[in-house]
């Protein structure tokens, strides 16, 4: 069974090793016994040590996970999680540790760093992404069908645990149904998502069992790039079911389904974008940029970047950057390049021939922007313009925009001046999302670089 705390509990084990590393590490300095002096011992301690929280952290499961309102409860959480790391380290030391490279109190030195390195950190974490959720600031904004005791005890879920990602926004009630926090009726929904601007919704409500209403749900949100879950009232019966979600006890299912919506896809996506944009603006950009600055200097006025807002994804805006290749025009954000465009810079064509004026956008995929691979990012008036023209068009928004994508090596670039050639860029967006896998992306790079049709987007 799929779950959101699935991506918790490995960001959670990741964090919780380094600070154990970092502890051993200190310990070692605090206390340099001479057996730990040599190498090859202090390795056999270092393995052990992690071993031993390994098998802490799976044997304790969704224990490692923080499902109650406050700071204290993740504390006591932290405290049994260290003392039943220090047993199994000393049962594992008893059957695999020769007594002349271990030392108890080399143990318990390096326990009781990691005890208040996670007590330090954790505290930090929290208050931080509290921050965060009260700032509005890269939270998904939530909304939930149904104030029962299910959308209650989800409410109470979300609340407690900013790592989620989530910000309660507010209920939507049945027709005669009354409660506080209600943001208005099921009848109401389109207008209040477009007044909160809401990212997320569940439904808890009886009604979803019935297929009209399931249907119409699904289909107003997949116009509003909003992702939706559905969350049966008779959690029992679904928890054994393969292609569920969960979060803390509700079982969720995700109607929407896409590969990247699995926090392992989106993991080595990522590491893979960081590693890429890494070497791009290390070995390409960081002479590059100076070069193309110096042109533009003598060649037109303006600055070196082109700088525009576009629509990211869940319809974030961001900001993307592209090398200057026109005049500074006041038409930028409104008015497609198109083939023998006055406003292009002589330079400007030889950056957007060779699709340089595109590579600064490896900034954005490096600081979480963007991806190599994905759709095309468009401008604020496109999107605003072909949400009512072409149907599911933010559905496109579920994962980042790229540098290029399915529909660009398939040949659906540059200026959409006919509407046909816009719906066949969110035909293979669509394919793209539905179909996605690491391989593709790797085939799709290649193709645009390779590939005599393939190419990057220059709009």
């Amino acid at each position: 069974m799929k779950s959101r705390e699935s991506e918790l509990m490995f960001l959670y084990l990741i964090i919780d090793t380094i600070i154990l590393s970092l502890s051993i590490e200190i310990a070692h300095l605090l206390y340099p016994l001479d057996l730990l002096q040599d190498v090859h011992a202090f390795r056999l301690n270092f393995f052990h040590a992690n071993l031993a929280w390994f098998i802490t952290y799976f044997v304790l499961a969704k224990k490692n996970l923080y499902l109650r309102e406050g700071y204290f409860n993740r504390a006591k959480r932290v405290t049994s999680r260290v003392f039943i790391f220090v047993l199994v380290a000393l049962i594992l030391a008893y059957f695999m540790m020769p007594r002349t490279t271990y030392s108890r109190i080399f143990l318990f030195i390096y326990a009781t760093v990691f005890y208040i390195g996670e007590l330090i950190f954790y505290y930090c974490l929290y208050s931080y992404m509290q921050l965060k959720r009260k700032k509005g600031i890269h939270v998904n904004k939530l909304l939930i069908l149904g104030a029962n005791d299910t959308g209650k005890a989800l409410r109470q879920l979300v609340n407690s645990n900013p790592m989620l990602g989530y910000k309660f926004v507010g209920f939507v009630t049945e027709k005669g149904v009354e409660h506080p926090d209600s943001l208005g009726e099921v009848t109401d929904l389109e207008w209040i998502i477009d007044k909160h601007n809401i990212e997320m919704v569940f439904v808890t409500l009886a009604l979803y069992n019935d297929t009209i209403y399931c249907k119409e749900f699904l289909r107003l949100c997949s116009r509003k790039g909003v992702r939706l879950r559905f969350v049966p009232e008779n959690q029992h019966w679904y928890k054994n079911k393969l292609s569920m979600e969960s979060i803390g006890r509700l079982v969720l299912i995700n109607p929407q389904e896409i590969p990247l919506d699995q926090a392992q896809s989106q993991f080595f996506k990522r590491l893979f974008d960081i590693v890429f944009s890494a070497l791009v603006i290390v070995l390409l950009m960081s002479w590059l940029v100076p070069l193309v600055a110096l042109i533009n200097l003598f060649s037109s006025k303006g600055p070196v970047f082109f700088v525009q807002q576009r629509t990211g994804i869940n319809n974030r805006v961001f900001k993307c950057l592209k090398f200057r290749s026109m005049q500074v025009n006041a038409e930028s954000d409104e008015k497609q390049a198109s083939e023998g465009d006055a406003r292009i810079t002589r330079f400007g064509q030889f950056l957007r021939k060779t699709n340089i004026d595109e590579l600064p956008q490896f900034f954005n995929v490096f600081i979480g922007n963007m991806s190599v691979v994905g759709p095309r990012p468009h401008m604020l008036a496109h999107t605003l313009k072909y949400t009512e023209l072409i149907e599911h068009y933010l559905v496109r928004h579920y994962v980042k925009p790229g540098i290029t994508g399915w529909a660009q090596v398939n040949g659906y670039r540059g200026e959409t001046n006919e509407h046909w050639k816009m719906e066949k860029r969110v035909e293979c967006d669509m394919e793209y999302l539905e179909n996605w896998s690491f391989l593709w992306d790797m085939e799709i790079i290649t193709q645009t670089i390779f590939a005599k049709k393939a190419y990057m987007n220059a709009v």
